[in-house]
């Protein structure tokens, strides 16, 4: 985010960097400081883009390179994709951002300044980053912007920053620009061994964190193993562990304000001892209050400033026409002139953000001058946020026609929003949503197609093997209890159900594919080396030996459930009659092979997460009823009729795959709670496609698997007007 003023001559600065520190940048160090590398502009294009950088230097780093070096270089390429993309979103990445500025807080959120830069303490906790100087008092005393809270960032001697404000500041906003500069400063190291000194920026969330039952270290290096792909594996999550406890990894904890107070204080408390780097984002006053009972020590506390008048005209005018229209004139002017609430609400950049959004370049934008009709800057900002939506859904020249009219978003909206606030949280997990509204729909629509599209070849099969009224009644009947069995299953996910495996890799790992094709190749040589004595004792062959290869199909399902059984597939398989069986035996088996849940971090939108689940874990359900039919099929075909093994087939394909990949998936039952809202609350039939939507709008914004409203003031703003 720079200062339009001074853009040109940041770019100036940074094409002429030499070997001495930057003119005006207020940390001493050389050529590598935090105004040559300013994040936004090294992902944008050109010679600086980190992906071509970083590409560059692995490409031509030595043989010998520490594989520790190699998956830190693939976590920041990681890394930066993913906030390079959530920060385009979030419109962080514009040619002219707003600027972020900063000065020391004078709040009592962390201790003495000399103990975080350690003047005349001795040796620092964290060592300079290459072209990096330490941070001293008298260069803190001013503040800065971006690039000075970089070398702030780099050159703290406890490596703890403590990034405060007020709501609707722009402090996540100023942690994740953060982030791409100490990223793109990584980028910009030539040496490998200065390159393995910066550590690799890593942004989460503290929800989910219980510091009574594991440590920072813990908790990160789980957070680690399941949100990115390069981790996966046996020994991923030792991977991540080593690179935590080594200090390759810096952490930008944020969302400390929305945990409960006790939660707050165990979590700075247990934050105290952590090996890494640490920029923890909170507001100012839950900051405050939880330094009241536990503060981080070492730890810096910057707070983020206001936005002033004239860069937020600056950055107005930037987005308008040459000429703007008298009504952006007369606004812009006032704001570099007058102060008044108007002004006083455009300190924040999510007004400023807001005001953009809302009014068109030729829209009677001076309305907001009228002090009887906005006569505080809670009432300025109240009207933006009321208007975000439509403005979002209002088709505007040059752009293509909304998806979804105002009057569905806004209801759509409004409606999650009031959901998320009776359940208290900010976090819109898609998963969670087949408990917003009753099961019972879902579940007689559930019984009656299962019972009729499953249960109809088995009733042909059974009445072609024997046409009498016992089977015309007992197999519909079976039909429509087996139906039952799969609708039950649906209302049992109507409650709240933890994330499971959304990745091929978190099922097929290396031990279980080895471990099912030795189960399969084992049983199907066995039997093929007992055949003549089965043609023997088996009548029902007529002494003719069906072929080899028609044993190792038919043996071909003990591997694959051997696959799934012994790995995180066990719950898919578990609902398939014969093929759990005996599955009690790989319990410790599963103990040692198991990993925590993952998520596909190359597919950072939720939206990825719900396609994976819809299309994975359905494909190996339906993958379980073919193994199911390979059982018993073939062999009905050979020694009856291939009609009969047919038939058999497609029974167990549907039974088995409707029972282990469609009843028990969160993202079918999250489709099927959608249809429901459709018709209950007017929501659209394809929800998470309508969410991916708001996010490109800039409504919603994406945490991982997570959606979150833009600003906690949206949400708030659309629960109150629901």
């Amino acid at each position: 985010m720079t200062d339009p003023s001074s853009a040109e001559s940041d770019r100036a600065e940074r094409d002429s960097a030499s070997g001495d520190s930057v003119s005006g940048n207020p940390v001493s160090g050389n050529s590598v400081s935090g105004n040559s590398f300013h994040g936004p502009t090294a992902f944008q294009a050109g010679d600086h883009n980190l992906l071509n950088v970083h590409h560059h230097i692995t490409h031509t780093a030595p043989a010998t390179e520490d594989p520790l070096d190699a998956t830190a270089d693939e976590l920041a390429r990681v890394v930066g994709a993913q906030w390079q993309e959530e920060a385009g979103l979030r419109r962080l990445l514009e040619p002219a951002p707003l600027p972020v500025r900063w000065r020391v807080s004078e709040r009592k959120v962390a201790g003495r300044v000399a103990g975080a830069t350690a003047e005349g303490a001795g040796r620092a906790r964290f060592g300079l980053l290459p072209g990096l100087g330490p941070v001293s008092r008298a260069q803190l005393r001013d503040g800065g912007g971006l690039p000075e809270l970089h070398a702030v960032y780099g050159g703290l001697a406890s490596g703890r920053l403590l990034v405060v404000g007020p709501p609707a500041a722009g402090k996540t906003a100023a942690a994740v620009l953060l982030l791409l500069d100490a990223l793109a400063h990584r980028a910009a190291q030539a040496l490998p061994a200065d390159r393995a000194r910066v550590p690799v920026p890593v942004l989460l969330s503290l929800d989910g964190w219980n510091p009574a039952e594991e440590t920072a270290t813990d908790w990160a290096a789980d957070r680690l193993t399941r949100e990115y792909t390069l981790f996966h594996g046996s020994n991923g999550r030792a991977r991540a562990r080593r690179l935590l406890e080594q200090g390759r990894l810096s952490l930008f904890l944020d969302g400390l304000d929305e945990v409960t107070g006790k939660l707050r204080g165990a979590m700075v408390s247990a934050l105290e001892t952590a090996p890494f780097r640490l920029v923890l984002v909170s507001r100012a006053r839950e900051a405050v209050l939880t330094a009241r009972k536990a503060r981080l020590g070492g730890a810096l506390a910057v707070e983020i400033q206001p936005v002033r008048p004239a860069d937020a005209a600056g950055y107005l005018l930037n987005r308008l026409p040459s000429t703007p229209s008298p009504a952006w004139q007369e606004l812009t002017g006032r704001l570099l002139t007058e102060t008044g609430p108007l002004a006083a609400a455009l300190a924040g950049p999510l007004a400023i953000a807001l005001l953009r959004d809302v009014y068109g370049d030729d829209d009677p934008v001076d309305e907001l001058l009228d002090p009887a009709r906005f006569p505080t800057p809670s009432a300025v900002e109240n009207h933006l946020l009321d208007h975000a939506v439509v403005a979002a859904y209002t088709r505007r020249p040059g752009h293509p026609r909304p998806r979804y009219s105002v009057r569905t978003a806004e209801r759509t909206l409004r409606y999650i929003a009031s959901q998320l606030s009776r359940e208290g949280t900010r976090d819109l997990r898609w998963w969670h949503v087949p408990g917003w509204t009753g099961h019972r729909p879902r579940m007689i629509a559930v019984w009656i197609v299962s019972a009729v599209v499953c249960g109809s070849p088995g009733v042909i099969m059974a009445w072609n093997l024997s046409p009498t009224l016992l089977t015309a009644v007992s197999s519909p009947l079976a039909a429509i209890a087996g139906g039952y069995g799969i609708a039950r299953r649906v209302a049992e996910i109507s409650v709240p159900q933890p994330l499971s495996s959304a990745g091929r890799r978190d099922i097929f790992t290396r031990e279980t594919v080895l471990s099912g094709i030795g189960q399969w190749l084992f049983v199907g040589t066995g039997l093929c080396c007992l055949i003549p004595l089965l043609c023997w004792m088996v009548p029902l062959l007529n002494g003719e030996a069906p072929p080899f290869w028609l044993w190792y199909l038919v043996t071909l399902p003990l591997g694959f459930s051997e696959v799934l059984v012994t790995g995180r597939g066990y719950e898919i398989v578990s609902r398939a009659p014969f093929l759990s069986v005996g599955s009690w035996r790989y319990d410790k088996v599963r103990e040692g092979w198991a990993r925590p849940p993952v998520v596909d971090t190359r597919s950072v939108s939720p939206r990825e997460v719900w396609r994976h689940h819809l299309g994975l874990r359905l494909f190996l359900g339906l993958l379980t009823g073919v193994a199911l039919g390979l059982y018993i099929g073939p062999i009905l075909a050979w020694t009856q009729s291939p009609l009969l093994g047919a038939m058999f087939a497609v029974t167990a394909v549907l039974w088995t795959g409707a029972a282990s990949g469609l009843a028990g998936n969160l993202a079918v039952a999250t489709a099927l709670t959608a249809v429901q809202l459709h018709y209950e609350e007017g929501t659209p039939v394809r929800l998470m496609h309508f969410l991916e939507d708001a996010r490109r709008r800039n409504l919603l914004r994406a945490t991982g698997p997570v959606y979150q409203f833009r600003h906690a003031r949206l949400q708030e703003r659309l629960t109150r007007n629901e």
